[in-house]
């Protein structure tokens, strides 16, 4: 059978752009006019999301090349309330070694990690353990996660643990009736000090899209969470009924343009349950791409929250590679 490799223009074009270092988002004084100006036109955007899945088709090598990148961006994630320290050691494993290696030796390709791993709090020492002398950094889901109403102290002091136990990102939810009731300042206070207790290590604010009622509740939240310091923004806690949507991605990847062309930071996105698909990772790429600019496909300013993702994406490249679909329990995440 045939072995098909990915040419190297391909991986160039769409997976190998330059590291570079970025200044970490400060934050800025909260401003409520601009937050009061931004508006959320819900029937242009579902029709330009709607439009998205077929704007962009690639093929052959090019598929194969974005679908790496992709694994780069994955943030590996197990979140269950069975999780012990077996399954994050086999999840960690997995986050090292992606792609099975004889698979990754008939596209050519070596060296390829997933962007971190996200657990729970408690899972963190283990994680830190299993990813010893790699890059791949520890992500905790923190604050009371999924609801976040648990006392906000504890909250606050769960992300100090969390970080002193080694984990490099944090996962915050925010308080969806700060939104839901428009205390904005509330928000942004809350936020600024989850920031603050987070310390080097870079915060990604969840802000549960699927319970915040509209787009425009959307776009401002991600607004003031950007305002208090977020280094990332990210849909949803993958627990709600309804998580990473086109839409609801359109409209916090835009307000992350507008923060940037008023503040210069760069803020990272992270859409985060629902995408199991490789298909679907290639539209996001592609958004991304189209959005916001090459700059945003690199782990540092997106990430897939996702853990059944990976398989999908290991079966395709594998039938790039040899021409036939492997069973799906040969991709195995942990």
């Amino acid at each position: 059978m045939e072995t098909r490799t990915i040419s190297p223009s391909a991986v160039t074009t769409t997976a190998h752009l330059p590291q570079l270092h970025l200044p970490r988002n400060e934050g800025m004084e909260l401003d409520l006019d601009w937050v009061a100006s931004v508006q959320a036109n819900t029937s242009a955007i579902e029709r330009r999301a709607a439009t998205l899945p077929g704007r962009r088709s690639v093929k052959k090598e090019y598929q194969a090349a974005w679908l790496l990148k992709a694994i780069s961006l994955i943030d590996l994630t197990t979140l269950s309330g069975d999780d012990t320290e077996g399954r994050v050691k086999r999840l960690c494993a997995k986050a090292r070694q992606p792609v099975a290696p004889a698979l990754l030796s008939k596209l050519g390709m070596s060296g390829l990690t997933v962007g971190a791993v996200c657990v729970y709090h408690d899972m963190v020492p283990a994680a830190v353990r299993a990813l010893e002398g790699t890059n791949i950094p520890v992500a905790a889901v923190s604050t009371g996660f999924p609801a976040g109403l648990s006392p906000y102290h504890l909250r606050i002091q769960e992300i100090r643990e969390s970080v002193a136990a080694g984990a490099k990102e944090i996962d915050i939810v925010i308080s969806r009736r700060h939104v839901l009731t428009q205390n904005w300042q509330a928000l942004y206070d809350e936020m600024r000090e989850m920031r603050e207790a987070c310390g080097e290590a870079h915060v990604k604010a969840i802000l549960a899209t699927g319970e915040l009622g509209t787009l425009r509740n959307v776009a401002r939240a991600s607004l003031i969470c950007m305002m208090a310091g977020a280094d990332f923004i990210k849909t949803s806690t993958g627990k709600e009924p309804i998580n990473a949507t086109l839409p609801v991605s359109l409209t916090m990847i835009r307000a992350i343009r507008d923060y940037e062309t008023r503040t210069g930071f760069k803020v990272g996105y992270k859409p985060a349950g629902g995408i199991s698909k490789a298909k679907d990772s290639l539209i996001y790429l592609s958004m991304m791409k189209d959005e916001l600019g090459n700059r945003w496909l690199q782990p540092d300013l997106f990430r897939f929250g996702a853990s059944s993702l990976l398989g999908d994406i290991e079966r395709q490249l594998e039938h790039y590679a040899t021409g036939a679909y492997s069973a799906s329990w040969r991709h195995a995440i942990g």
